[in-house]
């Protein structure tokens, strides 16, 4: 039995992850962005504990953080919560991601959520600060950061998942890929102790693929976490 955080669960493939976990015995603490947005005849009976913050706000990150460690290590961390919308989708896509990594304990294995429009992303970081960055060019600083950590942190698996085009309501309803197949990636990397490789995978449909160029790219690397570091005041250790 795994203790496993899933973010942005209260909808999607965020409850999908949870409910798959859950139902396999698996001790899972969700995040949601407020508590109305608990619904379900379920409520919370079927989590260990859930979390709750708005990823689009700095402060509220910090709070997030501080719920999720009072449970210690997790054996994994899913960060699966996302937004199209600009502003926010640098923030919430990257930002949170890289502040809730370096603000929480190390976990066993770390998943972020990628997509495959991560390919037509910007390494221009200048959009990071001004907030004007795209979906895209959020998730392709999500793969980066994704590639950056396991690379740095031995001991914890990192990797990211590219769930597909997915009919969920951010996908929208004529999105062509298999809304059951989109959840079971992550689940599958985070109650396995047998994946190859074992850190620093790229992942559709439980295949590894070729990513981005620029998200293998040490130097990128290097100044996407520096970028990081300048604009939240926390540095990835």
């Amino acid at each position: 039995m795994a203790l496993i955080l899933v973010t942005g669960a209260s909808t999607g493939l965020g409850r999908d992850t949870a409910n798959a976990l859950a139902d396999g015995g698996h001790d899972v603490v969700i995040h949601v962005r407020n508590r109305a947005r608990l619904t379900g005849a379920d409520g919370t009976a079927r989590w260990k504990d859930v979390v709750i913050g708005d990823l689009a706000e700095l402060d509220e990150i910090h709070d997030v953080a501080r719920q999720a460690r009072r449970f210690g290590r997790f054996d994994a961390v899913i960060h699966n919560a996302g937004t199209m919308r600009s502003p926010e989708a640098g923030i919430v896509n990257t930002v949170a991601p890289y502040m809730l990594t370096v603000l929480m304990d190390k976990p066993g294995t770390l998943i972020y959520l990628s997509s495959a429009m991560h390919r037509s992303g910007s390494t221009d970081l200048r959009r990071l600060g001004t907030g004007t960055a795209s979906y895209s060019d959020s998730k392709l600083w999500v793969t980066t950061l994704a590639l950056a950590v396991a690379s740095r942190w031995e001991g914890t698996s990192s990797h990211a998942v590219d769930p597909g085009w997915v009919p969920t309501r951010m996908g929208g309803a004529g999105a062509p890929d298999d809304l059951a197949a989109g959840h079971q990636t992550q689940v599958w990397l985070a109650t396995h102790h047998d994946v190859r490789p074992g850190t620093g995978g790229y992942w559709h449909h439980r295949q590894v693929q070729t990513p981005h160029p620029a998200s293998q790219d040490e130097d990128f690397q290097d100044r996407l976490i520096r970028a990081l570091e300048s604009h939240t005041g926390v540095p990835l250790v």
